[in-house]
């Protein structure tokens, strides 16, 4: 029987990281649906910024455009945040997710609406947060190993930006499911954050 897990989360949670360790350890399938959003964008950074051609885009997307090394620029990530507010982008990609939450052994899910719209009924819907300062510090050191001219200024203001869009944007705006569970990973190390995640999803799987 399929078990499905919702992580949900603004950028730099750590809502990624806790959702792969997640599926290695349960031995679950794992989507990381903002890379559907980070490919479509950075089309549109190549082919042309309009809702007509990110549409096209997403309507093209094929699991090869997943696998791109590129996909996690600052630049891509900004790209991503604008076509996710597309209602006709998001509708398109909503198809994929659902039918990939229906894992029969099991699947995690991490995203912005997981938990709220593509599975509702996932039987465990965590919603990850860590403040701006946190996450901007974090995504900081990711990007500058690759980017020495980038700022920590400027990483903290293009987080600002992208909370208040994807939590902002009229279609499927990133929220909390009032059945969720909250997980701040401010002051918690990657395995004290994973464990939390292990211990919600284990209590859960024991009751059923």
């Amino acid at each position: 029987m399929s078990f499905t897990v919702a992580i949900d989360g603004p950028a730099a949670s750590g809502k990624g990281t806790i959702a792969r360790a997640v599926a290695a350890h349960f031995g679950f399938a794992h989507l990381d649906t903002g890379l559907l959003y980070r490919a479509v964008g950075k089309k549109v950074m190549i082919r042309g910024d309009s809702p007509e051609i990110a549409v096209q885009m997403a309507r093209e997307l094929t699991p090869d455009d997943l696998m791109a090394d590129d996909l996690r620029t600052a630049e891509v990530a900004q790209a991503a945040s604008k076509v996710a507010s597309i209602p006709q982008v998001r509708s398109t990609l909503v198809d994929f997710q659902k039918t990939f939450a229906k894992q029969p052994n099991g699947a995690v899910l991490d995203g912005r609406d997981i938990g709220t719209v593509i599975c509702p009924d996932a039987d465990v819907k965590l919603f990850v947060v860590a403040s701006a300062e946190v996450r901007a510090e974090r995504r900081f050191k990711e990007l500058s190993a690759n980017d020495t001219n980038i700022t920590l200024e400027y990483v903290l203001e293009d987080i600002k930006t992208r909370d208040a869009r994807d939590a902002g944007r009229d279609v499927a705006p990133m929220t909390a499911a009032d059945d969720a569970v909250v997980l701040n990973t401010s002051k918690l190390t990657i395995r004290q954050a994973i464990a939390a995640a292990v211990a919600v999803i284990t209590d859960k799987r024991v009751v059923d």
